[in-house]
């Protein structure tokens, strides 16, 4: 029997309706005496044949193959009779085929073949997503921002072949419109850092880092750092600002005003950290440190201007010393290299490690010079691998450039000495940021180690530590008042850990730098409750000047009261799980003036540069495309970058939870 293209038509759209087989076919033919009319099509190619009591059998009408169809009230169903029309199983079906190509499989009529595989009872329409060409452009922006890609990248031959393949609708923009949609975004995300900034109980710290530039212009980053009405601290870049004369004595100055002025915070400043790896001049420092004491004059008088950044600093003791031992560390580097750059020499190397039973786990790798942690580690590695290295000659006679025993006994001194600053460098890798109790520790014990070190009779030892000595010296004396005052507010350590590490430093001369910490906490609290007291005779009337006198002394004297009280409380356990800040907060009731002083102290920065960078051996400088753009749009570029990569990688801002390891 021949099927029509309509007739296979049919059959394929009950295919794609196996719910019209499973419910309504069965429900009709599983009631054999009633004898409605079967609406299935399949019955247009067989014939129901009575072959017993009850048994009734469908019988292909082209082929005269029997299948099972019924018995008593069991109800077969009609899928297999399906597959024997729709998948080829009848012979005389596919011969008129073959000899009428007209007539179509039913494979080749509908979307999909009869299968085997239940199908979905139920279909969910998709509905289409509507093409939006605002968003694309705004993606492309956000892109280029947070990959430092070219703006020029829109107007690329082969970039805007992709995007054209990816959406024919989109009208690819120029260089002009990428700029500008780069720059809305910019002004979109510095809305919601206002609001943060406008929000913040406290004072507002920032660093300065100077990037240079090969046309000679200088580049200003200024970032601030600050804390939120729930005690959380916030890192953001505010403002880079292009200095056509970075030498000049007011570059720095300058560049705090315009960051004052245009987020609108010029009496909130409490403290300014500067990269002064950069060439300051003394005139160039004196005026920062006077603009700080003009903005803010009730803070110390511009005391807290960190001129020392800790990376900053870790950085160049690492190279002095480094610089102690150039000619030993570039054999180590040539021994390195020699096993390294050949295949063969490095399997002859770790079959002769294991001959020799070394045990040392560490990876031998060269190091990266301009990334001093990778020529610590490089070190480090081949330190414990001496015993190899000493042997190489048994693998090459003509290789002699091993060290000798006694620079391996240099080289074991170095590493020493520098695992001591890369333990401190490493708590500025954290994505999270540090607050500023959380160094002192670090920093006296740093301070207490070369000062021993540098006067050692071991003539390595002496030759190792005294540069490093000379170039802690500058941070500690910069860096050591604010450091210790940070740590008196940690209710772990207050002045006991100031007094004993100062006993350890200084030995008998140590009361009178105790003595210094002591006085400075005590003029800022007085300093931060005579904002109170200032607060309170605000709008007074006239006259009653000797009633305000006398609500400003006894004010004071019970503010001063709850320092002296914080101070004479026993410490608390130490605990690697505390959290200063969440301390601060559950005690802002019983400590409400010394409080305030803390989270302004505690959020005082120590480093000015980015976790990634902290290892930086060389100075940052700005590209060569960077400087071709306009510098409110390299503003805009490295802003929004700052602040798109925190929303992407969650909260960033938010408070260490690591702190001192004793």
């Amino acid at each position: 029997m021949d099927i029509s293209p309509t007739e296979s038509n049919a059959l394929v759209n009950i295919e794609m309706q196996p719910e019209y087989f499973d419910t309504a076919l069965n429900d009709v033919e599983t009631q054999p005496t009633k004898r409605r009319k079967k609406k299935s099509i399949v019955w247009e190619y067989f014939t129901i044949e009575n072959v017993g009591e009850g048994v009734r059998r469908a019988c292909c009408k082209q082929c005269r193959q029997s299948f099972a169809y019924s018995t008593g009230s069991k109800v077969a169903g009609t899928s297999h009779l399906k597959r024997h029309i729709a998948k080829g199983g009848c012979p005389l079906f596919l011969q008129d085929q073959a000899q009428d190509p007209s007539k179509m499989s039913l494979d080749s009529v509908g979307p999909t073949p009869i299968s085997d595989t239940p199908k979905r009872r139920y279909r969910t329409p998709s509905v289409p997503v509507a093409f939006d060409s605002d968003r694309c452009r705004h993606e492309i922006a956000r892109m280029i921002i947070v990959h430092d890609y070219p703006l020029h990248m829109v107007e690329h031959e082969w970039f805007k072949t992709f995007v054209h393949n990816l959406q024919p609708k989109f009208n690819m923009v120029d260089f002009s419109t990428v700029q500008g949609d780069c720059v809305a975004t910019y002004l979109r995300e510095k809305s919601t850092i206002e609001g943060l900034i406008e929000q913040m109980p406290g004072r507002i710290c920032l660093t300065l880092d100077l990037w240079n530039s090969k046309n000679t212009t200088g580049y200003v980053f200024i970032t601030g750092q600050f804390i939120d009405s729930e005690w959380n601290i916030h890192k953001k870049l505010l403002n880079v600002v292009m200095e056509p004369y970075p030498e000049s004595d007011s570059a720095f100055a300058h560049a705090v005003s315009a960051c004052l002025s245009d987020w609108n915070i010029e009496g909130r400043l409490f403290s300014v950290t500067l990269n002064q790896n950069q060439p300051v001049s003394e005139i160039g420092m004196n005026s920062l440190r006077s603009l700080l004491s003009e903005k803010n004059p009730r803070i110390l008088d511009g005391q807290l201007l960190l001129t020392n950044c800790l990376a900053c600093s870790l950085t160049t003791i690492a190279q002095e010393a480094l610089q102690a031992g150039l000619e030993t560390v570039k054999k180590v580097r040539d021994c390195v290299k020699y096993v390294k750059t050949s295949e063969l020499i490095e399997e002859k190397f770790l079959a002769l490690k294991q001959q020799l039973q070394v045990l040392s786990t560490r990876n031998l790798s060269l190091d990266d010079q301009m990334k001093w942690n990778t020529t610590y580690e490089m070190l480090l590695a081949a330190s414990e691998l001496k015993e190899v290295f000493s042997c190489l000659d048994t693998l090459d006679p003509d290789y002699n450039k091993s060290p000798s025993g006694e620079e391996w006994k240099f080289v074991d001194n170095l590493c020493s000495y520098l695992k001591l600053i890369f333990d401190t460098a490493n708590l500025l890798t954290s994505s999270s940021v540090p607050t500023a109790n959380t160094f002192f520790h670090e920093a006296w014990k740093l301070q207490l180690e070369l000062t021993r070190a540098s006067t050692s009779e071991d003539k390595i030892v002496s030759t190792i530590t005294k540069p490093m000595l000379a170039g802690f010296d500058k941070y500690w004396k910069s860096s050591c008042l604010v450091l210790a005052i940070a740590v008196v507010m940690d209710p772990r350590f207050k002045m006991k850990l100031v007094e004993f590490s100062f006993t350890k430093i200084y030995g008998d001369d140590a009361l009178a730098y105790i003595n210094t910490v002591d006085e400075g906490i005590h003029q800022l609290f007085l300093e931060y409750t005579g904002d109170v007291t200032l607060h309170l005779s605000n709008g007074v009337e006239h006259g009653l000047t000797e009633f305000d006198e006398y609500i400003m002394q006894s004010t004071s004297q019970k503010s001063k009261s709850e320092l002296d009280e914080y101070l004479e409380e026993s410490l608390l356990p130490r605990s690697h799980e505390f959290d200063v800040m969440r301390w601060w907060k559950l005690n802002k009731s019983k400590y409400p003036t010394l409080s305030k002083m803390a989270h302004d102290i505690l959020t005082v920065p120590v480093s000015t540069v980015d976790p990634e960078s902290v290892f930086d051996t060389g100075m940052k400088e700005m590209d060569r495309y960077r400087c071709t753009l306009r510098p409110e749009t390299v503003e805009a570029l490295y802003c929004a970058k700052d602040w798109l990569r925190s929303e992407t990688f969650g909260n960033m801002d938010s408070v260490v939870k690591m702190e001192f390891p004793i």
